[in-house]
């Protein structure tokens, strides 16, 4: 393994914990603050306690707790191997994007592994209640489809496919 893959893997190793890390510890700090309806008004946002039993937008909300965590827990590994193969090329916007993907992921993976539920306690009152790993699993998603369209092979992709001469 070359220097710039180990640096590009152990900057993505380092990104997933830190951001992971981040979210888990806003997650307590609403759990201590926010108990008992209390609600800070940040202007935009509130904090607000709140929790989500399903996926993105409470979706599956009825099914049992451990087959989200294992779905969830499968793709989340699925998308971390992709990660550990993409920073094999060196350090990218696609490696960042999904570095906060996994790290929002796992966060929300390790949160509700201890009861069932995702904390959240970022409120808009026009959108649902979200939290910072959801803020990461967002922003890691645009920064992958802004990588994937600038990718030249991507471009390449699209030029060929229209170059092509009919059969």
């Amino acid at each position: 393994m070359s220097g710039r893959t180990a640096s590009a893997r152990l900057l993505l190793v380092g990104l997933v914990i830190g951001l992971s890390g981040a979210d888990l510890a806003a997650k307590a700090a609403a759990h201590r603050t926010l108990g008992a309806g209390r609600v800070v008004d940040l202007g935009l946002l509130d904090l607000r306690l709140g929790f989500n039993s399903g996926t993105a937008f409470g979706l599956g909300a009825e099914l049992p707790a451990a087959l989200i965590l294992a779905i969830v827990g499968l793709i989340t590994a699925g998308v971390a191997v992709f990660a550990w193969h993409e920073a094999a090329k060196g350090f990218s916007v696609m490696v960042l994007g999904l570095a906060a993907i996994v790290a929002g992921a796992a966060a929300n993976l390790v949160d509700r592994a201890g009861d069932g539920v995702v904390t959240d306690y970022l409120h808009s009152g026009w959108w649902p209640t979200f939290n910072l790993a959801d803020v990461f699993i967002t922003l890691g998603a645009v920064g992958v489809l802004v990588a994937a369209w600038r990718s030249p092979s991507a471009r390449a992709g699209v030029a060929d496919e229209g170059s092509q001469q009919p059969r």
